[in-house]
């Protein structure tokens, strides 16, 4: 099911909703993550289309007059796909396809189609695979009308089984080996942890492209791929790291995201495991984002969800060279100073100052203060290894000349 090809940009269009749960502020910062996961994709936005209705069309989601503008958009530029921020149902699906004649993709299936891209494993691949496949399941009507009957003649007549059903068994089938073989390699991953015995386990965890993986190769010296994109780890990668002389593992983990289909959330639980078994979270946070306090009550979500929301967690806010708040002039009397205003030193004084010690300043890609963080890490590692083995307390005395 999943194919690797080169990637070709391709011409698409993007259309959001305003309505009473989305203002309009919302709907065009949804639509800039998804122009970033559509060039993710391999697709380059033409145009946004944007409409304010209380009540989606439950055919089309859009209305009709919205719906020629696009379509007459669509024909005149040639535009081979478009994509709806709202998921659609399977039967708004078909309706849309039949109006616009070109390809009609929703949030979900564009994640869904960056993970089968990144997919490298044979782990991730399969657990990819599901959830194609159970987002696939309820769209399957209507892909098959050219045949009512599967088999027909001799000895074969009566009611049979409609190709539909026939798919809808296949699709299950699969469905159920591809489970079957998650929970087989589920098994062999809980083996490799179990092997790598008591060591502390400090796990990153955070928004899509907020710079884990960057982070991850300056502590480790390792070489994770790290790119400007959506998701560009996948797959969850493990690395032992000696800070002073105490060792520890270090795990990277598959970022998150807004609107996380329920399928990979599902699919993915099992990848989480080393968030679920780890000692220490490292939450790390793109604070150049102007919608970074979002991205952080997401990332609390999905911990929540696998129950790894209470542990010990050092918030790190990365990428600190690229912060820029926005100014007011002397002279502008009408404009109000919101948080966008705030420089770094006057983000720490807010709701950050109670995090206290646990958060941290940091330029990953620059290499800012990793001084500073490698010696709260240390710190945190050292607390915890010694309750583990208190045996072991002479060997990891203080180490501040290499900080």
């Amino acid at each position: 099911m999943i194919e690797k090809k080169s990637i070709e940009y391709e011409k698409s269009v993007l259309i959001g909703i305003i309505n009473q749960e989305q203002s309009e502020a919302k709907v065009n910062e949804y639509l800039d993550e998804l122009e970033f996961l559509t060039y993710t994709a391999g697709g380059e936005v033409y145009k946004r289309f944007v409409q304010r209705m209380n009540v989606p069309n439950p055919k089309t989601l859009i209305g009709s007059g919205k719906m020629l503008e696009v379509a007459a958009y669509v024909e005149e530029h040639e535009i081979g796909s478009v994509i709806f921020d709202d998921e659609l149902t399977p039967a708004q699906q078909r309706n849309i396809e039949k109006q616009l004649r070109c390809k009609i993709i929703d949030r979900t299936s564009l994640i869904l189609d960056i993970f089968a891209q990144r997919a490298q494993t044979s782990y991730s691949r399969t657990q990819v695979e599901l959830a194609q496949y159970e987002y696939l399941l309820p769209r399957l009507t209507g892909l098959w009308t050219h045949l009512e009957r599967q088999k027909g003649g001799i000895g074969m007549r009566g009611p049979g089984e409609t190709e539909i059903e026939t798919d809808r068994r296949i699709v299950r089938d699969r469905i159920s080996l591809l489970k079957k073989k998650l929970l087989k390699i589920d098994r062999q991953m809980e083996t490799q942890r179990g092997n790598r015995g008591a060591m502390v386990r400090v796990a990153l965890v955070g928004y899509t492209n907020v710079g884990k993986s960057t982070l991850m190769n300056v502590v480790s010296k390792s070489d994770v791929f790290a790119e400007n994109k959506l998701f560009a780890t996948l797959d969850t990668t493990v690395r032992k790291v000696v800070i002073g002389n105490l060792p520890f593992l270090l795990s990277d983990t598959v970022g998150f995201i807004r609107k996380l289909p329920t399928q990979l959330v599902e699919s993915f639980k099992s990848t989480l495991d080393e968030v679920r078994e780890a000692d220490l979270l490292l939450h790390v946070v793109d604070i150049s984002h102007p919608q970074f306090e979002e991205h952080i009550d997401s990332v609390n979500k999905i911990l929540a969800e696998i129950k790894s929301a209470d542990k010990k967690t050092i918030m790190v806010f990365n990428k600190i060279d690229q912060y820029e708040n926005e100014t007011i002039d002397e002279d502008d009397l009408i404009t109000e100073r919101t948080s966008a205003h705030f420089t770094l030193e006057e983000w720490k004084n807010t709701w950050m100052q109670r995090v206290g010690n646990n958060a941290l300043f940091i330029s990953a890609l620059n290499k800012e203060n990793l001084d500073t963080f490698r010696k709260r890490v240390y710190d945190e590692v050292r607390d915890i290894h010694v309750t583990r083995f208190p045996y072991n307390n002479f060997l990891y005395p203080e180490h501040l000349d290499e900080f």
